[in-house]
């Protein structure tokens, strides 16, 4: 009997040691600027708290936003930061944060964030693909993203017509819009698109406020351009995993982390908005941003027809949005 009851107790101390081992994964993370970059500072504070949830986490940057999902792809990672435009693959429902307009402020585009990584939707965060499952852990803002043109002249939608705007290859939505106003979409990838505005080679390009110091927008506005002063979308990051990978309820910890940390990425935000010189904003009228809001919410309808937004996102976008701004014309409209 006492030779059973000490095999037990060996049972039961090799059970807590697994069960308490950290697990060791590889977290591949894309930002331009590499572990000098806002992301990849943030990551790193995300894997300190990470520890507490049973993983060991290895940060590996990536400059190149491909490789860093190729990495992840070939099983080199057991996670990735990369933009949503580009997670969009692993799950439609987080990626469409980004739409056309859905998020036309930092107030909205903090409640769409909450929302979606609440626990209510911890199913819709989880996808399988090719009988691969994949897990949305986390949704980091970058800020609204807003277009800059070389020619302050170009002061109107209608007005881009001709004009060349570079748009990221693997978002068919930027494509579809730009070439809807009639502007010529001029292919590019997240490494060289601003470096397209800055040497000439494109007229317009749309960025967030996060790229206008580390990716030197100002080099292509010289002293004719100007930046529209109006959000045509809210880009955000999007932490994929492979679940497997990590402990059991790892996914809705991490969640709630960037949720609870989303007031200092705003402030971050608004900070980084703020230091964008006023000589360069171009303010539109009342008219014209009615105007603009309508076309971009045709463009986002019919996107969603087409299968390329989520059509529960777009739902929960315009309830952030008419929670914001209650007088807001579409407030009252069916179709989203």
């Amino acid at each position: 009997m006492k030779k059973v009851m000490l095999s037990l107790a060996a049972l039961t101390a090799v059970g807590l040691s697994t069960t308490t081992q950290a697990a060791k994964v590889d977290i591949c993370v894309f930002d331009l600027l590499g572990k000098s970059g806002e992301s990849y500072q943030m990551a790193q504070e995300w894997a300190l708290a990470a520890k507490s949830w049973g993983a060991e986490v290895n940060l590996i940057p990536r400059q190149d936003e491909a490789v860093a999902d190729n990495d992840f792809k070939a099983g080199k990672c057991d996670g990735v930061f990369m933009t949503a435009m580009r997670a969009r693959q692993y799950n439609k429902f987080a990626g469409s944060i980004d739409a056309l307009g859905g998020v036309p402020s930092n107030a909205i585009a903090q409640k769409a964030i909450s929302f979606a990584l609440d626990q209510r939707n911890a199913s819709k965060m989880v996808t399988t693909m090719s009988g691969k499952k994949y897990e949305v852990a986390g949704i980091a803002p970058l800020g609204s993203a807003f277009i800059f043109v070389r020619d302050k002249n170009i002061n109107s939608i209608e007005k881009a017509a001709g004009k060349k705007f570079a748009v990221l290859g693997y978002d068919q939505a930027q494509k579809i819009m730009v070439q809807r106003v009639g502007a010529q979409a001029v292919i590019s990838d997240v490494s060289n698109f601003v470096a397209k505005f800055n040497n000439g080679q494109v007229d317009m390009v749309g960025a967030p406020a996060y790229a206008y110091k580390p990716l030197e927008i100002y080099k292509g506005l010289g002293n004719n351009g100007a930046m529209f002063n109006f959000p045509v979308l809210q880009v955000t990051a999007d932490f994929v995993i492979r679940p497997e990978q990590f402990p059991t309820g790892f996914g809705q910890k991490s969640r709630d982390w960037f949720v609870k940390n989303l007031p200092k990425s705003f402030s971050m935000i608004n900070r980084l908005e703020a230091g964008i010189p006023a000589k360069y904003r171009m303010n539109l009228n009342a008219e014209d941003k009615i105007k603009y809001q309508k076309m971009l919410r045709d463009g986002r309808i019919d996107l969603t027809k087409q299968g390329i937004y989520d059509a529960g996102m777009m739902s929960v976008l315009k309830k952030a949005r008419c929670s914001v701004d209650k007088a807001n014309f579409e407030c009252s409209m069916a179709g989203e």
